[in-house]
């Protein structure tokens, strides 16, 4: 895992997903709750195994470029130390996922090959 780029605000839907382990599930339920009541934005369940590409547990949220600085400014200082994946929601998956996405702490390694 290496640090990547961080989210920049220049498409018109987004998606995060916060991504976590049995270890931290408690602190990443509290963590999307807190983002369901501060932001009104649609979150996901809390998935306890690896959805899609995604190789850990994850919670996804759905939120719009109006959204994007506040939210993640809020979400950069309070993940503690689990990553999320910031990414477009352009309708490509594959570029979504990979030119279009960005990280808040250590990248992990996307499982690409459903979008091939």
């Amino acid at each position: 895992m290496t640090t990547a780029r961080k989210p920049v605000n220049q498409h018109d839907a987004y998606h995060a997903h916060v991504y976590f382990d049995a270890d931290t599930l408690m602190f990443a339920t509290s963590l999307c709750q807190r983002i369901a009541a501060l932001f009104s934005l649609e979150v996901g369940r809390i998935h306890q195994k690896p959805v899609g590409p995604h190789p850990q547990w994850s919670c996804q949220i759905k939120f719009t470029d109006a959204d994007f600085d506040r939210f993640i400014h809020w979400l950069e200082q309070n993940r503690g130390d689990l990553s999320v994946l910031v990414h477009a929601d352009t309708g490509d998956d594959l570029a979504d996922h990979t030119t279009h996405a960005y990280w808040l702490g250590e990248s992990e390694e996307l499982d690409l090959r459903m979008f091939s």
